[in-house]
């Protein structure tokens, strides 16, 4: 008897040892670095997988443990409750892509102090609407990533007049700063490049309008198959989905489209370029930032051409004329500030009148 106790007790023994070991191994599992996504998943050619990249991109180049988590469902506590998960797997950067974190990062941040967080095109706030806007504050462990969206679909809009279109198209979603930021950039684009053609006025037509949403409809697809049978060569398709309906109606009547914040080549071969927002470089640099002691906490960065936040994939692009060459110089203007920023928005909010003189823009409601 006294046998069999040792025995079963030397079993006891070993068994802890195994489950204390298993206990230290996960435990020591951690990832420094992490990736909360929004509904999409890490290769959804979009806000997700463009920031995954410049995630995993810099912690392989430094050998950095790193892990992606996505949450249930679109809401602010399935998104927090994703956040919670990647604190408890030793996330020290947090990177949330797009607009729908910026209320569950203003609540992470101040959970969270020791974590520091990185929101990709949007600032925190705590998405209290009631008395007109909310409240808005970017901690010293959090920043907020913008991006020039006026030059990038500047880019847009001078490529395709310099590649000898002439009857364009702006279909945007919801008139938001972004949206409104990306038309006029358009349209100021395709100005400057008739300035330097030498076009006579009126030669270059723009259809602008906002659908009002950012769903695809049938309605959003008739309205850009109508403008590509009266003559437009090209739609920029500025809209979330409503991308969708535009490279729908380009695939019906055989035209172009441009698209917007990812390259977009893939999901349609109507796409000639893209008005692209640089989300690995952003992402890649503020990390960067983090390991260099320089995190850029309680502030709200731009990209722009100036570090190149912004731009058209030009290796993919389908251009007949526009080279790489001619892409450079304008984009060296751009970044050097020769070509400077238009002031998009009035103090109200309010989209501004586009100064224009050959550019004839149509505004169609």
């Amino acid at each position: 008897m006294k046998r069999v106790s040792i025995i079963l007790l030397a079993v006891f023994v070993l068994l802890g040892a195994v489950s204390c070991k298993k206990k230290q191994s996960a435990q020591a599992e951690t990832f420094d670095l992490a990736l909360v996504t929004d509904l999409g998943t890490i290769d959804d050619k979009s806000f997700n997988q463009g920031s995954w990249e410049g995630l995993v991109q810099y912690a392989k180049e430094n050998n950095i443990s790193h892990k992606y988590y996505q949450p249930a469902e679109q809401s602010d506590d399935a998104y927090l409750t994703a956040i919670d998960l990647a604190v408890k797997g030793g996330a020290k950067i947090i990177v949330t892509p797009g607009f729908l974190f910026e209320t569950p990062v203003f609540v992470a941040q101040d959970r969270y102090p020791n974590v520091h967080f990185i929101l990709v095109d949007g600032s925190p706030n705590n998405g209290d609407w009631s008395k007109g806007a909310p409240v808005y504050k970017t901690g010293p462990n959090a920043v907020g990533i913008h991006y020039a969206e006026d030059q990038a679909g500047f880019l847009a809009g001078y490529a395709a007049v310099k590649d000898g279109d002439r009857k364009l198209g702006f279909v945007g979603g919801m008139a938001v700063p972004a949206v409104v930021r990306f038309g006029y950039g358009f349209v100021q684009g395709a100005e400057y490049a008739a300035k330097e053609l030498n076009l006579a006025a009126g030669s270059v037509t723009v259809n602008y309008h906002y659908t009002g949403a950012f769903a695809a409809t049938p309605e959003a697809q008739t309205l850009a198959a109508s403008w590509y049978n009266s003559g437009a060569d090209v739609i920029f398709a500025c809209g979330g989905a409503v991308g969708n309906s535009v490279m729908a109606a380009a695939q019906q009547t055989g035209r172009k489209v441009i698209g917007v914040d990812v390259d977009q080549s893939a999901e349609s071969p109507t796409v000639i370029t893209s008005a692209m927002k640089m989300l690995q470089v952003s992402v890649y640099s503020c990390i960067r930032e983090y390991y260099a002691n320089n995190f850029p906490g309680g502030r709200e960065i731009v990209f722009s051409a100036a570090n190149n936040g912004v731009g058209l994939p030009m290796d993919v692009s389908k251009f007949k004329t526009f080279s790489k060459a001619d892409y450079d110089a304008v984009y060296k203007k751009l970044a050097s500030g020769e070509i400077p920023r238009m002031d998009m928005l009035a103090d109200d909010g309010s989209p501004r009148v586009v100064p224009v003189s050959i550019v004839r823009v149509t505004e169609v409601r």
